[in-house]
């Protein structure tokens, strides 16, 4: 079978590691995940953003890096949860708008970003999951989690309204825009299945997909 090598990108609570995990089972994947239990910067950005936070960018880009190398390596299909390319468009520069990543902080980061991203082999399809903050904000405030309590609309608004931007202009691979307000992919496997139908006519060129009415 030909190795595939897939990314989920998706704003906070759009479901990728669901998805994610969903898809490495149904289709015999190897699935990778984001790092957080052992990530060493973590705990100590949630209690002071503005120190923390371009330590922070800078261990996930080399997590990432080093996760990405290995699953694309593989000779097994693999898909992750979370595209590196994310840190740098969507998080790193909210972090700079907001002002927890000083200007000078946010350009030697583009810099590093730039050259390891530049020698990362390219993926083969990138799924990204549109889900609106109203579903989004339902879905942060489901989970419970701690860490989270702090997430406001504003800005998952601010993530999204980047995550179009950068989609925008995306031409590293195929996209395959999943309606993430829609499809049930935590239990319901007949939406699973849908996805899968549509990924496979991506990955065989189809330049329109377009998911029915469910």
């Amino acid at each position: 079978m030909t190795k595939r090598f897939l990314l989920v990108a998706g704003n906070i609570g759009a479901g990728k590691t669901t998805l994610t995990d969903r898809l490495a089972t149904r289709l015999g994947w190897d699935g990778a995940y984001e790092n957080v239990e052992n990530n060493p910067f973590l705990s100590d950005f949630y209690d002071d953003m503005r120190k923390w936070a371009f330590h922070l960018q800078v261990y996930f880009l080399g997590d990432r890096a080093a996760q990405h190398l290995k699953m694309s390596a593989s000779p097994r299909s693999a898909i992750i949860d979370r595209s590196i390319y994310e840190d740098a468009h969507i998080f790193a520069r909210a972090a700079h708008h907001l002002g927890n990543i000083t200007e000078r902080e946010y350009l030697a980061y583009r810099q590093l970003f730039d050259i390891v991203v530049g020698e990362l082999p390219t993926p083969d399809l990138l799924l990204f999951l549109d889900a609106s903050v109203e579903t989004l904000m339902e879905r942060i405030y489901g989970r419970g989690r701690d860490m989270e309590g702090g997430i406001t609309a504003d800005y998952l608004g601010l993530l999204d309204s980047y995550y179009q931007d950068w989609l925008a202009g995306f031409d590293l691979c195929p996209v395959l825009t999943i309606p993430a307000d829609d499809l049930n992919f935590v239990n319901n496997e007949q939406h699973i299945g849908i996805i899968i139908a549509r990924i496979n006519e991506k990955l065989a060129g189809k330049e329109e997909v377009v998911f029915p009415e469910v």
